[in-house]
């Protein structure tokens, strides 16, 4: 009886896998990701190095985090990659590299804003004090736990406020669904961080 062998990830199935995402720095993510979790050989040093390194700078393009040093850099990876890897697999993914970069639509999560809204980190799901009811159904239905407030009760006064625990939302979205005075928000990180930024509407 023979066993049966794992058939190879080829370079068609890390495009293929990349492709199933709408935004640009998360398709280079993925990419990148699956390319390194087979693909890569490691044998020569630009390719291996280079690739973990760009894994760093796309991660944070999908985090928000990145500056225009982290694009720059990963120009210049792609560039030493495409002329420093031994093999054709290399210089693929370098090439998907540069293509990402030469879009133009890298920039624009560098202003904390991502068009197809898949990097889910850019966004924060909030509260809208005003319009809260306390009616309870986003803290029922929240399967993170990361709602915390006191449902109203008749006769009762001094309620803890309804709040979306940040480091605990996965952004489901379930809660937005279920709330029927429209009181929770999905507003980008950087508004979150402007205290200027208008979330009341």
């Amino acid at each position: 009886m023979t066993e049966d062998k794992a058939v190879p990830v080829t370079m068609k199935d890390v495009q293929a896998k990349a492709d199933e995402k709408k935004c640009v720095a998360a398709q280079l993510l993925v990419f990148i990701e699956e390319f390194l979790a087979e693909p890569m050989c490691g044998r020569c040093f630009p390719c291996s190095f280079g690739s973990y390194e760009a894994r760093i700078r796309a991660k944070r393009l999908t985090a928000g985090t990145a500056s225009a040093e982290d694009v720059e850099r990963l120009k210049r990876i792609g560039g030493n990659m495409l002329e420093a890897s031994m093999c054709k697999k290399g210089k693929d993914t370098a090439a998907y590299i540069l293509e990402k970069i030469a879009t133009g639509d890298l920039l624009e999560h560098l202003s904390g804003l991502c068009a197809s809204r898949e990097c889910v980190d850019f966004d924060k799901y909030i509260i809208i004090p005003g319009k809260c009811t306390m009616c309870g159904l986003c803290l029922d239905v929240c399967k993170d736990s990361a709602i915390k407030g006191e449902k109203r009760e008749a006769y009762r006064t001094g309620y803890l406020p309804f709040e979306i625990i940040q480091k605990r939302c996965t952004k489901c979205g379930e809660c937005v669904k279920v709330c029927p005075e429209n009181a929770i928000l999905v507003i980008s990180a950087r508004e979150m961080e402007n205290k200027d930024a208008p979330v009341t509407k």
